[in-house]
């Protein structure tokens, strides 16, 4: 099915070149379009270039290069041919389509008044991210997350590119469809990226369990109280906390009642408590348990499991994923 996701990425006459790379769509992680610039695709976490025939290659020499009619080719198909209607979207500098796969997008900015972004327009760069769901990575952390049935409140920590994201899905989908530590619970997803839910005209590409409601490509401190007014969550769940605004939002949120499960940027708890809008958080001890993520021989891993106290409760390296 992967497959002929990523060949329908690209309009009919540039499929032929891209049919080799699909057929490693499991594998496939990046493809770089970039005006008059070589091709790279990233693979496997090792970056090469597309050749002409449609093979990767180490040498630059034998690269083909993306030139402005089918960088705007591509990006007409993926509106399907209606770029107006895909303005918002646009503006945001990303869009999401069929398969939970995210272009991202990059090319001249069109401000208004307040230096409010209108529009982006010579869009001369994309960065297509192909989603990969990985289910069950969550599952022997479960117990750890738990108390007497009821979820506790969770801080995921990783540094870039281990797996966090991928993390709070399955979290997000476990928490949703009940498990053998506790029943399914509604759980409200503020999906500002539209990265977790993956949701391609509202709809949801990935799995994130039956009692999920997502407040999609809307920023987390708005997306939180809208959920908690509209939707009555049992936990909120958000991707990269990263301002004061955020936490006092997730404060709020956890005085209504919520649960709540986020992430945050970090390599340890100790430079996540250095972060200045999160000291507070840390000294509270507002979260329960915090999952501190890594990579171990080039596989996601989850480094230990703290308790609020930031004592560790279990070593999981050896799920890896």
């Amino acid at each position: 099915m992967q497959r002929e996701e990523i060949l329908h990425i690209f309009p009919d006459f540039m499929r032929p070149r891209w049919e080799k790379v699909a057929e490693r769509a499991d594998r496939l992680q990046e493809i770089r379009l970039r005006v008059n610039q070589p091709v790279t695709v990233l693979m496997n976490n090792r970056e090469r270039f597309l050749s002409v025939r449609g093979e990767l290659t180490d040498d630059i020499s034998h690269a083909v290069c993306s030139d402005e009619k089918e960088l705007e080719a591509v990006l007409t198909h993926l509106c399907h041919y209606s770029i107006y209607a895909f303005a918002d979207e646009i503006r945001q500098g990303f869009m999401t389509i069929r398969g939970g796969h995210r272009i991202g997008l990059s090319g001249q900015v069109i401000l208004e008044e307040q230096e409010r972004i209108r529009n982006i327009k010579y869009i001369r760069y994309l960065n297509i991210r192909i989603a990969h769901e990985v289910k069950g990575v969550s599952d022997k952390a479960l117990p750890y997350l738990y108390r007497q049935g009821e979820v506790l409140n969770t801080l995921i920590i990783s540094p870039p590119g281990c797996g966090k994201t991928t993390m709070l899905r399955d979290l997000v989908r476990n928490f949703s469809g009940g498990n053998a530590y506790g029943k399914g619970k509604n759980v409200g997803l503020v999906d500002e990226r539209s990265e977790i839910a993956g949701s391609c005209l509202g709809i949801p590409q990935n799995d994130i369990g039956i009692r999920t409601d997502v407040m999609d490509a809307c920023p987390k401190r708005e997306g939180m109280m809208m959920l908690i007014r509209s939707m009555a969550p049992d936990i909120l769940a958000v991707d990269e906390l990263g301002s004061t605004e955020d936490v006092e939002a997730m404060h709020r949120a956890i005085q209504c009642g919520c649960k709540m499960l986020a992430t945050i940027h970090g390599f340890s708890l100790e430079e996540v408590g250095r972060k200045s809008y999160m000291k507070g958080v840390m000294e509270e001890q507002l979260f329960d348990r915090y999952l501190l993520l890594g990579k171990q021989n080039n596989k996601c891993i989850v480094m230990g499991i703290y308790d609020r106290e930031w004592k560790l409760c279990s070593n999981l390296q050896e799920s890896c994923y």
